[in-house]
């Protein structure tokens, strides 16, 4: 496959990604009213595993290796503990369009841990289009009047650094032990911890839980906690973690026209224009260089981070 081919196709299962994703605030916040922060945090893995248990038992999968489980461990902290029970906390008493703003600094997040773990170097073009995308969402939410952080911000805040991370690490684990294996595993590794909480915080109510609730709770252990991560994590892997990353600027402007349809909050002639000018900069983000360690440049030819120097150059 041709490297742009293989790009583009990255780009498209980046997006499918976070499409998916822009649903899990507003479904988190229905399913938070009726199970509660602990079941909606921590049970949406449970059930997942049981899913992903199944397809690992019938592919037959290989453990992942000692260095590869460090790996998995960083992934399953933020992506299967960390993000999902803090932002149902949040969404108990936040605005799904209020987290989706903060929400907005994922993609800053996700390219810095990217230099770091994954050995990718954006370019000035590129960190100026993140510029523009982080500006305009801020702007957004001085305007809505989310100036005074409190704790529930806070709790959003370290989601967003924590799922960075696990986002950049996922991102390039996913190139030596596949896309969706990478979530799969992190799922198996921290489901076995959850099952006690969750257990100790069920209900019998909860069984008279509406269709919506039962739907949204399903959507987020299923889609949410598993598919939504192999299309992100393939997506990354083919198209490259920073450049992919930038498709999140479209992340919280999906996630207010799905809380707009599905829990009636309202949209604005403001949103809609910083909506463009967050588009633009993804598009300004997409077509940026990126430089990988293991690039030839004009003098020299760095593989491995080892420096060869070029003979007939001296």
């Amino acid at each position: 496959m041709q490297k742009e081919t293989r790009e583009k196709i990255g780009l498209l299962l980046g997006l499918v990604g976070v499409i998916c994703f822009s649903l899990t605030l507003p479904s988190t916040r229905i399913a938070v009213e009726y199970f509660g922060t602990t079941v909606v945090g921590l049970g949406r893995t449970v059930v997942a595993a049981i899913l992903v248990a199944i397809v690992l038992i019938v592919r037959k999968e290989k453990l992942p290796s000692p260095r590869q489980f460090i790996s998995l461990l960083i992934v399953a902290v933020g992506a299967v503990l960390g993000f999902p029970l803090l932002t149902s906390w949040a969404m108990e008493s936040l605005p799904v369009s209020h987290g989706a703003v903060e929400l907005a600094l994922l993609p800053l997040a996700t390219a810095g841990f990217a230099m770091f773990r994954a050995g990718e170097v954006p370019s000035l073009k590129f960190w100026i289009s993140s510029i523009i995308g982080s500006f305009a969402v801020i702007m957004y939410a001085l305007h809505l009047g989310f100036e005074q952080l409190q704790f529930t911000d806070l709790a959003l805040l370290v989601a967003v650094i924590i799922l960075g991370l696990s986002y950049g690490e996922g991102g390039k684990l996913a190139k030596e032990l596949g896309s969706w294996q990478v979530i799969a595993w992190s799922i198996m590794i921290g489901a076995p911890f959850f099952i006690i909480p969750v257990g100790l915080n069920l209900t019998t109510e909860m069984l008279h839980a509406p269709l919506q609730a039962w739907v949204s709770f399903i959507y987020l252990a299923v889609v949410s906690q598993f598919l939504a991560y192999v299309a992100w994590y393939s997506g990354m892997a083919m198209g490259g973690i920073a450049r992919v990353s930038q498709i999140q600027y479209l992340q919280p402007f999906l996630m207010i026209l799905f809380a707009a349809v599905f829990l009636h909050e309202s949209i604005t002639l403001f949103t809609i224009v910083i909506a463009v000018i967050v588009v633009f900069s993804v598009i300004l983000g997409k077509n940026a260089p990126v430089e990988k360690k293991g690039t030839v440049t004009e003098n020299r030819i760095v593989l491995n981070e080892e420096v060869v120097i070029d003979k007939d150059r001296g």
